[in-house]
């Protein structure tokens, strides 16, 4: 069989930075951060004082009957899947048996699941709605974009942390390349800033506090400042389509998505671990093909938190050796949050932005470089770039689970 190779043919946006991906692009560019202090009704008691929360209003999108019956992270799967799908031109009517949905999410419908309870244990009400099960399920927001295009071929719902969203993205590549579907929607989602999941967040002791002085700073990656992580919310998905298959049709191609690596660290169920983040990023590479100083750019898991940030470092260097030193890298999360189950699909859009627009995304408010985070930063702003080769996008999760993308330029 020749080789099916996989084109990024639309995506589509809803986060912090923006809801459509030219506002989260032109964000990235000015380095406007998405960060802010929390509503009081959102922090409630959880001890949380900052977030990255989307100014959100499903009113344009969906009638209120609708939005009703959809967990908040069900709205941002519709709504990025629906700009992804128009943006590529695909007619999904033409192909829907080989056309499939594989999608990401950390804890599925939070805020349904939250309300839940509260009317259980906080009100004392045992009637619930009716739709409570199927709103909050892990699987719920997928199956929704499954249904509202009529996606009748492959599907999968991945749920492994911080990874889940780049590994819907990884195994639909790998999907097209076996032949099992002409095209694939994939992205993930995640909406979980309520003040259960704050306060549980808050427990593990790993989210930064309010910058005092700029609480829009908060976020720090690679800083020796940097305090922990701050959580974000929204979605990001893409149509991934043979490249035949687009051809043939004319289809605008952003990107080819010729890498992917997923690995176990085996390890530590919280703790990052260097080699298993290094056996990832080297499978990625192999299967792309290439050598590692042919990558232009490098969209790095960047936490902000202590160890985390150290090891993801210590990783780059021994994949890249020399070219370490002349790879551009950096972490978007400090203008737009964690996204935890959403966050490699939107931070693989940030890596396509040197692939399609020749800017190199920037490590906001880092002004004090670790040096035990020894890396070719790109601090504070954006930088203009010639369009690299090829870019990768890292994704470590809570359980070791260790996933990398490789994207190369149309």
């Amino acid at each position: 069989m020749a080789e099916r190779r996989v084109a990024v043919t639309g995506a589509g946006v809803v986060s912090p930075l923006g809801s459509t991906l030219e506002d989260f692009y032109r964000a990235l560019c000015e380095a406007r951060s998405g960060v802010g202090r929390l509503p009081p009704d959102v922090a409630a008691g959880s001890g949380v004082q900052v977030a990255a929360m989307t100014d959100w209003k499903p009113g344009p999108f969906f009638k209120e009957a609708e939005a009703a019956n959809l967990d908040r992270a069900s709205q941002f799967a519709i709504t990025a899947a629906g700009q992804a799908i128009a943006a590529s031109g695909i007619q999904i009517g033409e192909m829907r048996e080989r056309a499939g949905t594989f999608w990401g999410t950390g804890l599925g419908g939070s805020n349904t699941l939250e309300t839940a309870y509260r009317h259980v244990y906080g009100e004392g009400e045992w009637r619930l709605r009716p739709l409570t099960v199927v709103m909050a399920m892990s699987n719920a927001a997928g199956s929704n974009v499954a249904v509202r295009h009529a996606l009748r071929g492959p599907f999968a719902n991945f749920a492994t942390a911080c990874s889940s969203s780049a590994m819907a993205l990884g195994e639909a590549m790998r999907t097209i390349q076996a032949g099992r579907a002409d095209a694939m929607i994939a992205g993930g989602s995640e909406a979980l800033l309520t003040p259960g999941t704050l306060a549980a967040w808050q427990a593990l002791r790993t989210l930064a506090p309010a910058d005092a002085e700029n609480p829009a700073a908060s976020c720090k990656p690679f800083d020796k400042r940097r305090g922990g992580l701050v959580l974000g919310e929204g979605a990001a998905a893409f149509v991934l389509e043979e490249e035949s298959h687009a051809r043939a049709r004319g289809a605008p191609i952003m990107a080819f998505l010729t890498g992917y690596g997923n690995s176990c660290d085996a390890v530590h169920m919280s703790r990052p671990d260097r080699d298993g983040q290094v056996r990832a990023m080297r499978e990625a590479l192999h299967e792309a093909q290439r050598k590692a100083d042919e990558i232009g750019y490098v969209n790095a898991h960047g936490t902000a938190t202590a160890v985390g940030d150290v090891v993801e470092a210590e990783a780059i260097n021994l994949v890249f050796g020399e070219a370490a030193s002349r790879v551009p890298v950096s972490s978007t999360k400090s203008l737009h949050g964690h996204l935890l189950g959403g966050a490699g699909a939107l931070e693989f859009a940030a890596a396509l932005l040197p692939l399609t627009r020749g800017w190199l995304p920037p490590t906001a408010f880092l002004e004090q470089p670790d040096p035990a985070c020894r890396l070719r930063h790109v601090p504070l702003r954006a930088e203009r770039t010639e369009t690299p080769r090829a870019v990768m996008s890292n994704s470590f999760a809570f359980g070791g689970s260790n996933v990398v993308l490789i994207a190369e330029r149309a």
